[in-house]
């Protein structure tokens, strides 16, 4: 009996993992480490085990369900994945079918499906090599925000050397690589956060910095060609009212507004508002590919950038580590580092 219970139990083990779990929407209460299935990747995905996971402001909305109409495609109850966590590094160690561009061992970074786990699985697409010379913690909080503001600052933005760049949100996720990624295309950037962070955003290589909590960055002389708004919430004829007659505002993310639609509201008249102006009025979702995640490894390996984290947390203190987050208190990205077992 002895025997045949020690494989079986084995083989068990093999198949469950330890992951942060959650059924339903709201605070970081939903969250707890327990057991689950481990996945099997699909046609297209690999299996990937997960070094270090990253947590930012979209892991709270995918926590959360707001705006409501994300449960459009997450699940009306609950999330359809119980695992959260977008942001992943590790290796991989099982190709689903079809899989071409790794193999079993690569060293990988990118986005998966429930990061917060000893295993996720993720579409090939959705990855890249980890950049050389970055630890997996470095490189696990790279991908969403890493492509946010890269894609926000060259496709949306239009980016060139020598513009005026106005960061609002300079110290977040996407803002502290925002920041560096204009000053590498060779863009004079400003950067807009709180009085705790200033010494934070001038260290990513802002030129100036203002404190919103003492300083209106609309009230001043300056103008700008390129605005970002990360999840800002000022009135739109604020923000025109430093940009050129021919600049561009991205709105990237946004929060306030109502249940229902969050602050796509203030984005989408923006919209409509930019048919009838030479300025451009552009909002930009990250468009999760492999190529993109590519040119941040060349810029990382280039030394264009480093990922700013703020704090690195174990797989059992995401709940706090969320909190922390909702809180206000983070600079940068935090990193959630999952042990080896």
């Amino acid at each position: 009996m002895n025997a045949m219970t020690v494989p079986m139990r084995s083989a068990l083990q093999q198949q469950t993992m330890q992951a942060i779990l959650q059924t339903t929407y709201g605070t970081a209460d939903m969250f707890h480490l327990g057991t689950h299935v481990r996945p099997t990747p699909g046609k297209g995905e690999v299996l990937i085990r997960v070094h270090a996971a990253g947590m930012d402001r979209g892991t709270w909305h995918l926590m959360a369900g707001k705006p409501y109409l994300m449960r459009l495609a997450m699940g009306f109850r609950g999330p359809r994945n119980p695992v959260p966590g977008l942001d992943v590094a590790g290796t991989v160690v099982e190709l689903g079918a079809g899989v071409t561009r790794f193999q079993v061992g690569d060293e990988v970074f990118g986005i998966s499906k429930g990061s917060f786990a000893d295993y996720a699985c993720a579409r090939e697409d959705k990855l890249a090599r980890k950049p050389a010379h970055f630890s997996f913690t470095q490189a696990a909080v790279t991908g969403v925000s890493g492509l946010t503001a890269l894609q926000a600052l060259r496709d949306a933005g239009r980016v060139k050397a020598g513009q005026r760049v106005l960061i609002i949100g300079a110290s977040g996720g996407v803002g502290s690589f925002a920041v560096q990624l204009a000053k590498s295309f060779g863009a004079e950037v400003t950067g807009v956060c709180s009085t705790s962070k200033l010494e934070a955003v001038r260290a990513l290589g802002a030129s100036r910095v203002i404190d919103y909590t003492k300083e209106d960055f609309s009230s001043g002389a300056e103008r700008y060609d390129l605005i970002l708004d990360i999840a800002g919430n000022s009135p739109l004829a604020r923000l025109r009212k430093v940009l050129t007659p021919s600049g561009t505002i991205v709105f990237v993310g946004g929060e306030g507004g109502d249940a229902l639609t969050g602050g796509m509201g203030r984005q989408l008249g923006a919209m409509v508002r930019s048919m009838f102006s030479k300025q451009r009025f552009v909002m930009k979702p990250p468009n999760e590919n492999a190529a993109d995640l590519e040119v941040l490894r060349e810029l990382a390996e280039a030394g264009k950038f480093s990922p700013a984290i703020d704090s690195t947390w174990t797989l059992a203190q995401v709940p706090d580590a969320m909190r922390q987050l909702v809180a206000g208190k983070v600079a940068g990205k935090i990193a959630i580092t999952v042990a080896e077992r």
